[in-house]
C-alpha cells in the first residue's frame, strides 16, 4: 500500500497536504530479528510498514506477551512514547526483513505550524487509534477463543505462514495449546 493512500485514509487530508507530509517520511530497512524499538527507549519515530511484519511485545515477570502483529499498510510506534517522549513499555521487533517509511518526532512536531488544522487532524488520528483499541477490548470480552481465532484468521491469513504460532496465540489471549486445539477443530 502506498504511503500517500494510507495517509489519506488515516488523516483525511487534501491530496496536496498528503503529498507535503509524505515528503517527511524517510525510507529505512529493518532486518529480520532486529528491533525497531526496545523497552525503555523513547520512540522517536512513527513508521509506515511498506513491507515486512513486526510484533509489539513486552516481558512480564512470568511470560512474554505479544500485544500486536502488523504488516504492510500499518503504522508502528509506541504511541504514548512517541507523543509524550516517555520511555517505552513495548519492544517492537521485525519478524521478517522489512522496509519502513519513518517520520521522526522532530518533523512530526513541525506539522502544527505547517498545517493550520493539524490539531484537528491529530485528534482524529488518535481517536481512530482508540477506536481500534476499543474494538479489540470488546472482542476479548464478548467473543469466545474460537471466535477470536476465526476472526483473526480471516483478517490475517498470511501471518499464519510467516509468524510463529505462539505469537499469534499471545495476541489472541490464549495458550499455544489452545490455539492448536482450535486450529485442529476448525481448520486453518
Amino acid at each position: 500500500m502506498d504511503i500517500e493512500v494510507q495517509l489519506q485514509q488515516v488523516f483525511d487530508l487534501p491530496p496536496a497536504q498528503v503529498r507535503e507530509i509524505s515528503q517527511y517520511f524517510v525510507e529505512e530497512t529493518v532486518g529480520k530479528g532486529e528491533f525497531f524499538l526496545a523497552s525503555g527507549q523513547r520512540a522517536d519515530r512513527l513508521s509506515f510498514i511498506a513491507s515486512g511484519i513486526f510484533r509489539v511485545f513486552a516481558q512480564t515477570e512470568s511470560k512474554e506477551v505479544t500485544q500486536w502483529i502488523g504488516g504492510e499498510g500499518y503504522f508502528i510506534t509506541d504511541l504514548s512514547s512517541f507523543l509524550f517522549d516517555n520511555s517505552s513499555r513495548w519492544q517492537i521487533q521485525a519478524l521478517t526483513d522489512a522496509k519502513i517509511l519513518s517520520l521522526y518526532r522532530s518533523d512530526y512536531q513541525r506539522f502544527e505550524s505547517l498545517l493550520p488544522q493539524w490539531n484537528v487532524v491529530e485528534k482524529r488520528f488518535i481517536a481512530k487509534c482508540f477506536m481500534v483499541l476499543e474494538s479489540r477490548v470488546f472482542d476479548f470480552i464478548s467473543l469466545s477463543a474460537e471466535e477470536r481465532y476465526l476472526q483473526y484468521f480471516e483478517q490475517h491469513k498470511a501471518f499464519f505462514n510467516q509468524v510463529p504460532l505462539q505469537f499469534i496465540a499471545s495476541v489472541l489471549g490464549m495458550t499455544p495449546e489452545t490455539l492448536s486445539r482450535i486450529r485442529s477443530k476448525v481448520g486453518g
